[in-house]
């Protein structure tokens, strides 16, 4: 049966007539890849049905928190008997501290935690409370991170290191923006000199330990420990924004994997299994400022909401009760990116391979990749065909060459064989591309 969009290119259209570019996310709409994004309709697994009726294995993993698969038989029991409770009571539940121990458990650089909505309410909020615990007002953060769609974060570098921060959105005002200073990721000396220039006035630094929204950007040795002992020094509270690295590097994250302690941590992604779910949390000190302990006001109707809770805590008991889980799943990640890279060498491509635990990342370049700039160096169009010519053979790549892909407990020996095989038919069609330029 020839692979077709016919009926995902007729709800694309109808989409757009009612929401904004169609979408509702904008790397959906598939515009650095062009072409037409599938519908889906459903998932099971490693794999996701659209409504054209093709079946994709499935590498996006809806960015991340799908770790074990999607539809996983003890996450939808646990999700329908709390469906039969109701879905929001605007009031506490155990659930929200059983999770919050969780949490806590994993991450324990996190005294306390207060469970949102989102990753980028979790940021917006920890950015907050740095502020309010530095009585500062700057803030650092690292070209090519990604922390969120709020105000203070919109913003791109210039040249140089330390160039103050300018809108990367309209309708984000200068002023706030110019509060955010922008500094190279992998760059120790470019954070030093930062903090000699601003350091009495940065309240936080927040960086992403191991960045997946630049494609997958690895650090280089020490540098997380250098960026540790330069905040410490300064007395600027140190962010980890473990949205996207959270249970995917390692049970606890990037600091468990790397052995660095921050001041605070967001979360989000794997710990809502698949619900709306973001978290922040950290030293009680810096913690208790939140209201109603402290002064700093924030506050959401459906933080805590019980299906989000239920689907997190099933996902992490799966996690935690799985024998050598994260072996299992990095060897197995290894394994298809092992296997990937052998396919492309036979056409005599040497690109660049990024990966840990389950995160993983192909750059369309022959250079090192270690921050944004390096990143931008990829022949993007080369990524777009591969891009599609793995789609047509049924395997869903993130659909930019910005973003990094994950395994999940789901995927099968088959699923990775079968990938390999259609990357090696992709890396043809790519081979035609650059005869073609």
């Amino acid at each position: 049966m020839p692979f077709t969009l016919e009926k995902s290119i007729q709800a694309f259209g109808e989409a757009k007539k009612h929401i904004p570019g169609g979408v509702n996310s904008p790397v959906r709409s598939f515009r650095g890849v062009g072409g037409t994004p599938p519908f889906i309709a459903g998932a099971a697994g490693s794999r996701m049905t659209d409504i054209d009726g093709n079946t994709y294995i499935d590498y996006v993993q809806s960015w991340g928190p799908m770790i074990v698969g999607h539809a996983h038989p003890a996450v939808t029991e646990a999700l329908r008997e709390a469906l039969a409770r109701g879905t929001s009571y605007g009031a506490p539940t155990l659930l929200e501290t059983e999770l919050a121990q969780m949490v806590k458990k994993a991450f324990p650089s996190m005294d306390l935690v207060r469970l949102v909505n989102s990753g980028t309410e979790a940021t917006m909020s920890a950015l907050r409370l740095a502020r309010a615990f530095t009585k500062r007002s700057k803030i650092v953060k690292l070209a090519g991170c990604y922390h969120g769609h709020h105000d203070s974060l919109l913003v791109k570098a210039g040249s140089g290191a330390t160039t103050l921060g300018i809108p990367d959105s309209p309708g984000v005002p200068e002023g706030i923006a110019s509060a955010t200073i922008t500094v190279a990721y992998n760059d120790a000396a470019g954070m030093e000199q930062v903090f000699q220039q601003y350091g009495e006035d940065i309240a936080a630094v927040i960086i992403e330990p191991v960045p997946g929204n630049m494609g997958l950007i690895l650090p280089r040795e020490g540098y997380l420990r250098q960026v540790r002992e330069i905040t410490r020094r300064y007395g600027a509270v140190l962010i980890f924004d473990e949205v996207m690295s959270g249970f995917r590097v390692a049970y606890g994250g990037a600091q468990e994997f790397f052995g660095i302690t921050p001041d605070l941590t967001c979360l989000g992604k794997v710990i809502g299994g698949g619900l709306p779910v973001g978290a922040y949390g950290g030293r009680q000190d810096i913690m208790e400022l939140i209201a109603p302990a402290g002064p700093v006001y924030q506050a959401g109707t459906l933080s805590g909401n019980p299906l989000a809770m239920t689907a997190g805590i099933a996902t992490l008991r799966i996690i935690a009760e799985t024998p050598d889980f994260y072996k299992r799943l990095t060897e197995a990640t290894a394994k298809l990116c092992a296997g990937v890279r052998a396919q492309a060498e036979k056409f005599g491509f040497a690109l660049q391979y990024h990966q840990i635990g389950s995160m993983f990342g192909i750059f369309f370049t022959d250079k090192p990749v270690y921050d944004y700039d390096s990143a931008k160096q990829s022949d993007v169009g080369a990524f777009n065909t591969f891009f599609h010519a793995m789609l047509e053979q049924g395997v869903y790549l993130a659909p930019s060459q910005f973003e990094a892909a994950f395994m999940s407990s789901a995927h099968t020996e088959e699923d990775i064989q079968a990938t390999i095989a259609a990357s090696a038919r992709a890396f043809a069609r790519v081979q035609e591309y650059k005869a073609e330029k």
